[in-house]
């Protein structure tokens, strides 16, 4: 009985360590290390006069890296976007808020798309639209995006 035993570890033994093998060898071991973080993030839109506020609150999960962080902010079409990154790491309880800038017409209201990307993954953890009232459109120099 003890043979058999024997053979049959053996056996398992062997096809572990050529699945290990081969997914080393067929590159999939690569990209282990660019998973997207588990993080858990709220984003408020807002007006402040010209300008269009995004305030962006981590809530739980993952710290992420300073840089890993990219936000773009978009207008209903995706015609014109801004996007920024974040200075420093990013953890549970942390706020950031930027500023982009924005065509104004009273009363009129807009719909605003935010997106964050994680770099390295290039995953989306949050992608949400608002209806922001005061704003037309996002303006054309929408470049000029930066977190406080």
């Amino acid at each position: 009985m003890s043979p058999v035993i024997g053979v049959i570890l053996m056996v398992a033994i062997t096809v572990i360590l050529a699945a290990v093998i081969g997914t080393f060898v067929l590159g999939l071991g690569d990209s282990l290390g660019d998973n997207q973080p588990t993080a858990q993030l709220s984003v408020d839109v807002g007006e402040d006069g010209t300008d269009g506020t995004i305030t962006v609150e981590h809530n739980g999960g993952d710290a992420i890296a300073s840089g890993d962080l990219r936000i773009v902010v978009s207008d209903a079409t995706n015609s014109t976007q801004a996007t920024g990154q974040f200075d420093e790491r990013f953890s549970v309880g942390d706020t950031e808020s930027g500023t982009f800038d924005i065509n104004h017409d009273e009363g009129a209201s807009s719909d605003i798309r935010v997106r964050i990307i994680h770099t390295p993954s290039d995953s989306i953890l949050l992608d949400r639209t608002f209806e922001v009232d005061g704003i037309d459109s996002v303006d054309g120099d929408i470049d000029s995006f930066t977190f406080d």
